[in-house]
């Protein structure tokens, strides 16, 4: 095989897998969206489960601390609707979302957007990773600046 047709070959393989990566991200989203519906609904609380992540584990084989971030995520896309759709659209991972989910907020989801597009999952966790250490900070920042006034 000479070397245009393998890079050809490999430009059509790269294809199907970037396609089929942006579908499970779409389907994904779906899930989560169902997850967050069922757990609103209490469907878990049927007797057996304590919670919609104990379920998911039992009913699904999601591991407990796995199915714990996937109802956290699917409760955090409800009020970010920027990376809510970015990731309907399968145009980024749940590693990124799930990652984002942790410290995003309306004013911020442009932000984030921006670095999850153009970076790698281990860059959205690196800066979510500073992102809540710098908030620590602040609040511990604030929380010295506190004072007590009395007469």
């Amino acid at each position: 095989m000479n070397a245009a047709v393998q890079v050809t070959n490999l430009n059509t393989l790269e294809d199907q897998i970037t396609e089929l990566a942006a579908h499970i991200s779409a389907a994904t989203y779906r899930l989560l969206t169902l997850i967050r519906e069922y757990d609103l609904r209490s469907g878990w609380n049927c007797g057996g489960t304590r919670s919609c992540a104990h379920w998911l584990n039992w009913k699904c084989g999601i591991a407990l601390g796995a199915a714990r971030e996937k109802v956290r995520v699917a409760h955090a896309l409800a009020g970010l609707p920027k990376i809510r759709e970015a990731f309907r659209q399968g145009r980024v991972s749940y590693s990124k979302v799930r990652a984002m989910t942790r410290v995003a907020t309306p004013e911020n989801e442009d932000s984030l957007l921006m670095i999850a597009r153009h970076g790698t999952a281990s860059h959205m966790e690196r800066l979510v990773r500073s992102y809540r250490r710098v908030g620590r900070a602040e609040a511990r920042k604030q929380l010295l600046r506190r004072e007590l006034s009395y007469y």
